[in-house]
């Protein structure tokens, strides 16, 4: 049920993006704001030695929902579309040819699996705008690549890319806690750090430690649309007060006419 849930989301993220891009003023009010979310984030994968941390981009978008009015209780979701995990500083192995075997004897491997991700996290705002958050996070695999490199003669730079995605597990299920800063009171403007650590085995066939992914998140998110809102807003406030200060003369002026 669950990777049926994740494939929908994964399989219609994009045309999801586009037209929340063009409803966005429709979708944002006090209770629901929308946007897009991204950033960098750093992975890694545990049980892997020697693995180090690889900078990756990240994008989707994300809905942050009020609980309960009047309260500061938010629950923050939504998908990230482009959500890279992997490592690098891997030896290269064996892959069969004898060519390649060859050229990328002495080189580095890193390794690369894209994911679409959602965050279910629960977020507490205080009053100085400052905000923390946690809860699970589902990731559906969909490619993975082993990319060998090394430095040849007259030819720098050489790579390869393989493709192991059937060497991974289809899902990936974690847990997830940050903390972030709300740019102006009132808005989706964000900016924050997130830690994710995986609690699935990713490997399908591991005969040692369970690895798993590890990965830090620096974001910054936008609201789509919330620019209009938030005019309208004001307009609305603007003409009230205008019809206040209206009906108050009136009253001043009958009051004086007795």
């Amino acid at each position: 049920m669950v990777a049926v849930m994740l494939f929908s989301f994964g399989y219609t993220a994009n045309s999801q993006v586009l037209i929340s891009l063009l409803l966005g003023d429709k979708l944002n009010s006090e209770k629901l704001k929308f946007g897009l979310d991204g950033g960098v984030n750093w992975s890694n994968i545990t049980n892997n030695d020697p693995s180090l941390y690889k900078a990756y981009f990240n994008l989707g978008f994300y809905f942050d929902f009020l609980l309960k009015e009047k309260t500061k209780w938010y629950l923050h979701t939504g998908v990230l579309v482009k959500s890279t995990m992997g490592g690098q500083g891997y030896a290269p192995y064996t892959i069969g040819n004898a060519e390649l075997d060859s050229l990328f004897a002495g080189g580095k491997m890193s390794r690369k699996i894209s994911y679409f991700n959602v965050p279910i996290l629960v977020r507490y705002q205080f009053k100085n705008m400052l905000y923390i958050e946690a809860g699970p996070n589902l990731g559906l695999r969909y490619k993975a690549y082993d990319i060998f490199y090394a430095d040849v003669e007259d030819k720098k730079d050489l790579t390869y890319e393989l493709d192991v995605r059937d060497q991974y597990t289809r899902i990936d299920a974690g847990v997830m806690a940050g903390v972030g800063f709300q740019v102006i009171k009132g808005t989706g403007y964000n900016f924050g750090m997130r830690y994710y650590y995986g609690l699935t085995e990713i490997m399908k066939e591991n005969t040692g430690d369970p690895q798993h992914n590890s990965t830090y998140y620096l974001y910054f998110s936008m609201p789509v649309g919330a620019g209009a809102k938030a005019k309208e807003k004001a307009e609305a406030k603007k003409l009230e007060k205008e019809a206040k200060k209206q009906d108050k003369e009136e009253k001043k002026a009958r009051k004086e006419k007795k």
